[in-house]
């Protein structure tokens, strides 16, 4: 009998967390096996019917989106393919790096050209990325059932930010050696993990082992640091953001498209 009522109370608390506001933002019920159903699944399926199957009014209206996050999308692409160009012509050593910016600059084909366009293609990015939060919360974007949306959207903030961040150090030259070296300072004062931060003494972290010792591969910017910035830039950030512009473009389909007007 105590088994018994153990294991309605779990499916009862099951069920109070699938009916729950957080859960249905996050995920979407199914449906039952019927022919109209079938076609349903289709229709509401990101892959197999990837637009809107009904475009509301407010959602080809400029004035409403400004586009920002297609834009944002869309510069994502366009750094994607320079950068990718740019890999061609740089290798991340330390004796090496500053080298071939200067031959991209001045020997390679539309070499300055090609670098200035993924440079200030990163900014317009993280512009466009702050006008597109900032419309999102003016416009009450964020509110149910889309919070879970906007959580994945911050995350892409953080992605955009760190992209640009791990970019900076590149080229290799006086400029970006102490500007990520200040950078990198802020990591001793992370909670638990900067040797400086809190509860630094509680977990043992030290100078050579904490948050700034593990972007660095030392304790100062050097070649190692070059390596894991390099890396970090062109593989780990990127497939991040990848699959969380995957999801984010998942919820805005499920959730109906764009969000109306307040």
């Amino acid at each position: 009998m105590q088994r018994l009522k153990e294991h309605l109370n779990l499916d009862q608390m099951k069920r109070n967390i699938v009916d729950s506001q957080i859960w249905r933002s996050m995920f979407r019920h199914g449906y039952e096996d019927t022919p109209r159903n079938r076609v349903l699944m289709v229709v509401d399926n990101l892959w197999l019917h990837l637009h809107p199957t009904k475009i509301r009014r407010h959602a080809i209206r400029i004035r409403f989106t400004w586009c920002m996050g297609g834009i944002t999308f869309l510069l994502f692409l366009y750094l994607t393919i320079t950068g990718v160009i740019l890999m061609f012509y740089y290798r991340p050593v330390g004796e090496y790096a500053y080298i071939d910016i200067k031959f991209l600059e001045f020997d390679a084909p539309f070499g300055m050209f090609m670098r200035n366009m993924h440079r200030w293609a990163a900014h317009a990015m993280v512009i466009a990325v702050w006008l597109h939060m900032l419309r999102v919360f003016m416009t009450g974007s964020y509110k149910p059932p889309r919070e879970f949306n906007w959580v994945i959207g911050v995350l892409l903030l953080t992605m955009t930010l760190m992209l640009s961040f791990t970019g900076y150090l590149l080229p290799w030259d006086q400029l970006a050696i102490w500007a990520v070296t200040v950078g990198t300072n802020m990591a001793r004062a992370t909670p638990l993990l900067g040797n400086e931060g809190p509860f630094a003494e509680l977990v043992g972290v030290t100078p050579r082992l904490d948050a700034r010792s593990a972007l660095l591969g030392g304790t100062i910017v050097g070649p190692p640091t070059l390596l894991r910035f390099y890396v970090l830039h062109c593989i780990v950030i990127p497939l991040i953001a990848s699959v969380l512009m995957m999801v984010h473009f998942w919820r805005i389909r499920k959730d109906g498209g764009i969000s109306g007007p307040l």
